[in-house]
């Protein structure tokens, strides 16, 4: 028995939310996902409840993501919602309710690239020189993992993850396990061996020679997580401290950013970061030439700053 193919929007988006969750076994809140962009969808002056769904064209869905970039809305939020929409088109396809699949002839939104956030030198400096001017946690170790996390370039979870014998004996460099339980040797600069000497002291005098062989513990003398570290740098960041709010990330962004801004190959930046691929690192080039650009237009005298 062939299904009837006059069926309106309302009935198809009914049928298709439910071949969700029990055909398909979606989770709950994936279906409701599904379910509040497809009314959403349904709602619009350019669709309707009642329309068929067969008379939909790819102008009308055009129409609809026109209306929800008028609205202002993220473009990562109109391709989820056209991805709702193309699932239902395809479900109607595959079943026979409409003979034509227009959503194949609407393209997505293309999603801006976002530029890694990074610090200046100045906001580095005043980073890593809050814990010891004020009193928030435990200032050694605190110094000693802002100085680790910008003269390195690590990975937060690289941070977590590094052990006492993981560092060399003069504080000078560490092995490090990155993605895919790839080792790599990153570099500590000598602000950072100084901070690791005085927080491994001080580590020492709070909890004796104890098993423990992560290098950075919280205060109770236990490995410190990737959750704990990015607590500790929201209370440094926040109002408390310096009151420029970064994620861990930041540290990675800035050491690749000031590596190639003071000549180094990117093919170096690369195998001290752990990219897999060059592509990942030459997006800090990009960092590297609006800077430049910038300080020109400021210090030129026809530069557009100066205008």
């Amino acid at each position: 028995m062939e299904k009837e193919t006059n069926i309106c929007v309302h009935d198809a988006i009914d049928e298709f939310i439910d071949y969700l969750g029990s055909v398909k076994g979606l989770s709950k809140n994936t279906v409701t996902s599904y379910k509040n962009d497809l009314l959403q969808f349904m709602s619009m002056e350019q669709i309707g409840a009642q329309a068929q769904i067969k008379s939909v064209t790819a102008e009308n869905i055009r129409s609809c993501i026109g209306v929800l970039s008028k609205q202002k809305k993220a473009a990562s939020s109109i391709n989820r919602f056209l991805s709702a929409v193309r699932s239902l088109f395809a479900y109607c396809r595959r079943y026979g309710l409409i003979d034509k699949n227009v959503c194949e002839e609407v393209k997505s939104v293309k999603i801006p690239k976002r530029l890694p956030r990074f610090m200046t030198g100045g906001e580095v400096d005043e980073l890593c020189a809050a814990p010891e001017k004020r009193e928030i946690l435990w200032g050694k170790r605190d110094k000693a993992l802002f100085e680790v996390f910008y003269s390195s370039g690590c990975r937060v979870s690289e941070i977590a993850g590094l052990l006492v014998s993981d560092i060399s004996g003069d504080f000078s460099s560490a092995i490090v396990t990155g993605k895919g339980s790839k080792d790599r040797i990153v570099y500590f600069e000598e602000d950072a061996r100084l901070a690791l000497k005085e927080y491994f002291d001080d580590r020492k005098k709070r909890f004796g020679n104890i098993p423990e062989e992560h290098v950075f513990l919280n205060q109770k003398g236990t490995a410190l997580s990737v959750r704990g570290i990015s607590y500790i740098l929201t209370r440094y960041s926040g109002v408390e401290g310096t009151n420029h709010h970064v994620s861990p990330h930041a540290f990675r962004h800035t050491f690749a950013t000031a590596m190639l801004m003071n000549g180094a190959d990117v093919r170096v930046v690369q195998e001290m970061l752990g990219h897999s691929s060059i592509s990942t690192t030459q997006r800090y080039t990009h960092i590297n030439t609006e800077t430049l650009i910038a300080m020109y237009n400021k210090a030129h005298p026809h530069g557009s700053d100066r205008r």
